[in-house]
Formats: C-alpha cells, sequence, structure tokens
C-alpha cells in the first residue's frame, strides 16, 4: 500500500484522534440531552440528528444519511424533518447552551477563558488549512460561526477536525466495500489480537444509537462471514461472538492505516503538535473523569 504520509505523520494523526475524541462526543452524551430534546420537542434521534447535522443547511434527508454514513436512514430521515420543522438554527443554538452549561461544570476552575481561547485559535488555524475537497461534513462544520463562549469555541474547532478525520474514514470505508450497516457490525467485531485496542460502543449500543434491529444486523454479519471476513460463535447461553478473521483484522489494519494517512495532513506540518496535545489533555481528561462518557465513571 503506498502511503503519502510517512509514519510519523500517521502516528500524529491517530494520536490527534485519540485524545479529541472524548471532548467531541461529550456533545452526544450529555447530562443535559433531556432538557434540551423536551425544550426542542424532538426524541433522541431528531436532536442528535439537527444537532450534528444542522450545518449541511436545508438539505433532503438521503444528503445527512449518506454523511453519517453508519446509521440507519429509517431513524436519519425522520429525526431530520422534525429537526428542519423546528429550525435547525434553533436546534443548533440549543446544542451549544447545552454545550455551554455542560463544559463550564466539567471544567470548573481549569475554564480559564484565555486559555480556551489560545487552543481554540490553534484549532481553528489547523482546520482552516486541511483541504475539505470530499470532505462533506467538515466542510459544512468549518462554516458555522465561531461560537462566542470559549468552551463551546475549542468544542467547535475539534468537531471540526474529528468530522473531518471522519469523512476521510468514510472514504476508507466505500473503498473497502462495507455498506453503512456492515462497517458498523465489522467495526464492533472482536479482534483477534486482544493487544488491538478498538474504540466501539457494543452491539447493543450500536443498535439502539444508530437504529439497527437484529435482524438487519445479522444479516450484515452473514455477508461479512460470506466474505471471508468475520466468525461467529455462540455460547451455552445463545449469546453470539462475532469476531474479525484474519483477512478481517488485516483489512481492518488497511482501513486504519488510510484513515490515518488522510488525516495526517492536517498534521503532519503541525511545528507545536506535542505541546498543543499535552496542552488539551487536561479538558480532555476533565470531559472522561466527569463520567458522562460510555464506559467511563465519574473521579
Amino acid at each position: 500500500m503506498a502511503h503519502r504520509f510517512d509514519a510519523t505523520a500517521r502516528a500524529r494523526a491517530r494520536t490527534a484522534y485519540e485524545t479529541l475524541e472524548p471532548m467531541h462526543v461529550l456533545c452526544y452524551f450529555n447530562p443535559g440531552l433531556s432538557a434540551a430534546q423536551a425544550d426542542t420537542g424532538l426524541d433522541a434521534y431528531a436532536f442528535y440528528v439537527g444537532a450534528r447535522g444542522a450545518p449541511l443547511g436545508e438539505c433532503v434527508p438521503s444528503v445527512v444519511s449518506a454523511a453519517f454514513y453508519n446509521f440507519s436512514e429509517d431513524i436519519v430521515h425522520p429525526g431530520w424533518e422534525a429537526a428542519k420543522a423546528v429550525g435547525l438554527d434553533d436546534v443548533a443554538r440549543r446544542r451549544d447552551a447545552m454545550l455551554a452549561e455542560s463544559l463550564a461544570h466539567v471544567y470548573g476552575d481549569a475554564a480559564d477563558p484565555a486559555t480556551l481561547t489560545a487552543l481554540a485559535d490553534r484549532f481553528y488555524a489547523i482546520a482552516a488549512r486541511a483541504p475539505m475537497a470530499g470532505r462533506t461534513l467538515a466542510s459544512a462544520w468549518a462554516h458555522v460561526p465561531r461560537p462566542d463562549d470559549p468552551a463551546v469555541a475549542l468544542w467547535h474547532a475539534v468537531a471540526i477536525l474529528r468530522e473531518w478525520r471522519g469523512d476521510g474514514h468514510i472514504a476508507a470505508l466505500v473503498g473497502a466495500t462495507l455498506d453503512r450497516l456492515e462497517a458498523v457490525v465489522f467495526h464492533e467485531a472482536r479482534h483477534p489480537d486482544p493487544a488491538i485496542r478498538k474504540r466501539g460502543l457494543g452491539r447493543r449500543m450500536s443498535q439502539l444509537t444508530r437504529g439497527w434491529s437484529d435482524e438487519q444486523w445479522d444479516t450484515a454479519a452473514d455477508v461479512l462471514v460470506d466474505r471471508g471476513l468475520l466468525s461467529r460463535s455462540t455460547d451455552d447461553a445463545g449469546k453470539v461472538t462475532d469476531t474479525l478473521t484474519d483477512a478481517g483484522a488485516a483489512l481492518y489494519a488497511e482501513i486504519e492505516e488510510i484513515t490515518d494517512d488522510s488525516a495526517a495532513a492536517a498534521w503532519a506540518d503541525v511545528d507545536d503538535f506535542d505541546d498543543l496535545m499535552a496542552s488539551t489533555r487536561p479538558f480532555v481528561k476533565a470531559v472522561i473523569d466527569a463520567g458522562v462518557l460510555p464506559g467511563t465513571k465519574r473521579k
């Protein structure tokens, strides 16, 4: 496989992803979500679709489901229409208000506005230099006006870069000919090498948040089995475990390398990369220590 960037640049892209991802997903696993949904009259699916997709503007639902990729159209399409009926700008404002409240609580005394603003400035500058061709969702987020709240501005700058990487990851999945549900099943399957860390939600949470039924999941898994990418085993209690085959593990590694190589374009020439990540980690740690993200406990 021919890479554009060297291993150091790819490693930077991976480090940036692993460092920044918890900050980004706070918007979607948030103690203020119930209140935000009640205020807008939207259910959990519609608020998520509207809050994340609002930068795309008044487009048809299929554009949103294409940009989200691994979500079922059965939740994206009605959710998008409901969010548009409320008003995408109103949903976005409620999203930012929720984030401002949550981040103020999470950061506490660490939320020095000057520090947050300086970090946001750096991430905005990096995002401004990142090539946007083919990055639909990131391009939309890049045109959202900078929030006034320094903590939300930092979140927004990080969100642009997160969606930018995600757009590149979707391209890798399309190149691997994994459709939207096959990509979820493939990602959530256990890796045969226990030393390989995979960031996932688990089957049940993935199905709940992305709108896939058991029948749909098992059908997609059967396709991956037929392709030689997945094996399935059932224990005495009837629990099914999906595990990547050697071919599946090789494809997983290839997809991750392609994603990192694509994402390296944003980070390869960042001279202060290590200092930037080190300065951001205390804020990310505060999010993790708040205990609101899946798999975390309050500290």
